[in-house]
């Protein structure tokens, strides 16, 4: 009877991701057709916000990529949290081999906001010369063309904000990157791609992100974020909530993944999953019936024991290949990470592992985030360990 129960467990979770995929697959078209004609008339004036802390491998190369724009005028701020942050010291390396493009250095002094780098951001956009503000992190390396798709979304007056997917890549190599790297370019894309699909885009993306000054106003100003881990869910939200529209680029940029070894890999994927929970605790609970992996193998096991070996293989390779249908929809069409190992062995290893950092996630409300430890709250807000003894 038991055996039993939990091959029907496993025909269900096998069932709901199946639905799943078809949606991926759906949602990928949906995307992929609504491309339009990039437009390279139009070229608004940018101001380009890069908050920085410490030397962060790669950086140096990460941060010329922005400087080497096919775009007439755009500037960049960079800020860190002290004036002799190792990462803000690169930046200067960096902007002195381009003097043509404007550069300007701040750093944010005594911090205000748990959310150290929302208060960067706040000092950057007040500085600012332009009135579409784009935001970057410092582990994503860009094309030529970046600004331009950027700018491409605000020729709708009606887009306050926007942003763009991208794909994992494991900048040092190793299995445990790579593994994070394809969650990157297939889990994250395809629940993007469904969502957008189902009800437009409500949110923004963390690696890149822009908005209007106006729209920024309106909310607030980054101040809105100030307590929050999961600011570019709040800042995109935000804008929503305000009547803005906000825009999926067809734009992929790549997110260079910093974690080679598996506990900081661990860490950071798990405080991905807990962030989540938080910001949105119902979403985050229906994700459990998108992985297919655990409950693959869920009924082959049960199917064994029940000395059903074909049946128990079918339901194996059925949860395979619906991963490898979102691997190519989510990971090769829309993205273009053209990784065949990383899509076709690697993900499914992947979706395993995601159905564990999803559990994990409810296992405790602390996060590690830039050296410190904090307690999420509901809602997504934050606050200090230490704090909340």
């Amino acid at each position: 009877m038991l055996l039993s129960i939990l091959f029907v467990l496993g025909c269900f979770g096998l069932i709901t991701s199946t639905v799943f995929a078809g949606m991926v697959l759906a949602g990928a078209r949906f995307h992929l057709r609504s491309r339009q004609p990039q437009s390279r008339t139009w070229t608004p004036p940018l101001s380009l916000l890069k908050p920085l802390h410490g030397a962060e491998p790669g950086l140096e190369e990460n941060l010329a990529t922005f400087f080497v724009q096919d775009y007439p005028e755009y500037e960049i701020l960079f800020c860190a949290r002290s004036e002799d942050d190792a990462g803000l010291q690169i930046a200067r390396r960096v902007a002195a081999r381009y003097p043509k493009v404007p550069t300007r250095f701040f750093s944010v002094g005594e911090l205000r906001y748990i959310n150290a780098k929302a208060q960067s951001m706040e000092v950057m956009a007040a500085a600012a010369a332009h009135e579409i503000l784009v935001i970057s992190d410092s582990d994503v390396r860009v094309r030529p063309n970046y600004l331009h798709a950027v700018a491409a979304a605000f020729a709708d007056e009606q887009v306050g904000a926007m942003t763009c997917l991208y794909r994992g890549v494991a900048a040092e190599g190793g299995v445990w990157s790579r593994l994070e790297a394809v969650g990157m370019s297939v889990e994250m894309t395809a629940g993007v791609l469904v969502a957008n699909m189902l009800e437009g885009m409500r949110f923004v993306l963390g690696p890149t992100m822009a908005f209007r000054a106006e729209t920024l106003r309106q909310m607030g100003g980054f101040a809105v974020t100030a307590e929050y881990c999961a600011d570019d869910f709040v800042l995109g939200n935000e804008a929503f909530q305000h009547g803005w529209k906000v825009a999926l680029s067809h734009h992929t940029i790549d997110h260079m993944v910093l974690h080679a070894a598996f506990l900081p890999s661990l860490r950071h994927q798990t405080r991905w999953m807990k962030s989540t929970r938080f910001s949105r605790p119902k979403g985050h609970f229906g994700t459990s019936l998108t992985f297919s992996m655990p409950f693959a193998l869920l009924a082959f096991a049960a199917a064994m024991a029940m000395h059903h070996p074909m049946l128990a293989w079918a339901m194996l390779a059925w949860g395979t290949l619906t991963r490898i249908a979102i691997a190519w929809a989510a990971g090769w069409r829309v993205v273009g990470d053209r990784s065949w190992l990383s899509m076709l062995l690697l993900y499914p290893m992947r979706d395993l592992m995601g159905f564990g950092f999803w559990a994990a996630s409810y296992l405790s409300s602390k996060v590690l985030w830039r050296g410190r430890i904090y307690r999420l709250l509901p809602g997504g807000r934050m606050e200090a360990a230490d704090a909340a003894e």
